[in-house]
């Protein structure tokens, strides 16, 4: 979030930048507006512009992409504004470099002039614009987890693929608690009415640590 906010303010100020560098000088005094379009492509000539088919057009152009980017936070759309802004003014500068054989910066403002860095700044602060922000995340927000074709999981849940009868994702009921049963401790005694049983009971008889029987109890009626 901290980083679209910071990306889409180095955007706007980028995009201002680029728009109002036609009205500043770019060569000898000559502000970008004078400027046509079409002598970026067939070479600059003396002839002025008129305002909206100046250089100002491809910068406003410039500006909506960079509006359009931020409202769908698009880097792609940010990236591709600082593009065309930087894309333009090297172009222009190629051109007026082959109109005076090469370009010049002095300091009593003849030669290259403001309006040139600031459409260079302005692009510039477009490209890193988008490489600050973060973009659109996904619906699934950060630690989500989305099944595609071949994912074994709900199978392993449900067994009825991703979705079940109702639409939703299927899972197994929970089988009941099984207690064991398990068969009553003997201690070796075997089943009670078989020769095994007779015979253990003679031989338990005869073993020393047996109790002897115990008398029945005196009578005591007179």
């Amino acid at each position: 979030m901290i980083r679209n906010i910071i990306g889409s303010v180095l955007a706007v100020i980028g995009a201002a930048g680029a728009v109002a560098s036609p009205f500043q000088s770019w060569y000898d005094g000559r502000h970008g507006r004078d400027y046509r379009i079409e002598d970026l492509f067939n070479g600059i000539t003396g002839t002025s512009s008129d305002l909206w088919v100046s250089l100002l057009l491809s910068f406003a152009f410039a500006a909506l992409v960079t509006l359009l980017g931020l409202v769908l936070r698009s880097r792609l759309l940010v990236a591709l504004s600082g593009l065309i802004v930087l894309g333009f003014t090297i172009l222009w500068m190629v051109r007026q470099g082959q109109r005076s054989d090469g370009l010049t910066l002095n300091s009593d403002g003849t030669g290259i002039g403001l309006g040139v860095a600031a459409a260079l700044g302005g692009g510039a602060l477009l490209l890193i614009a988008a490489a600050v922000m973060s973009g659109r995340r996904s619906r699934g927000g950060r630690g989500s987890h989305r099944y595609v074709a071949g994912d074994r999981t709900p199978e392993r849940y449900g067994g009825h693929g991703e979705y079940g009868d109702t639409g939703q994702v299927g899972y197994d009921e929970p089988e009941p608690y099984r207690t064991h049963q398990y068969p009553p401790y003997d201690a070796g005694h075997p089943p009670a009415g078989s020769t095994e049983q007779h015979a253990w009971d003679d031989t338990r008889e005869q073993q020393p640590w047996t109790p002897p029987p115990q008398p029945p109890p005196p009578d005591d009626r007179p």
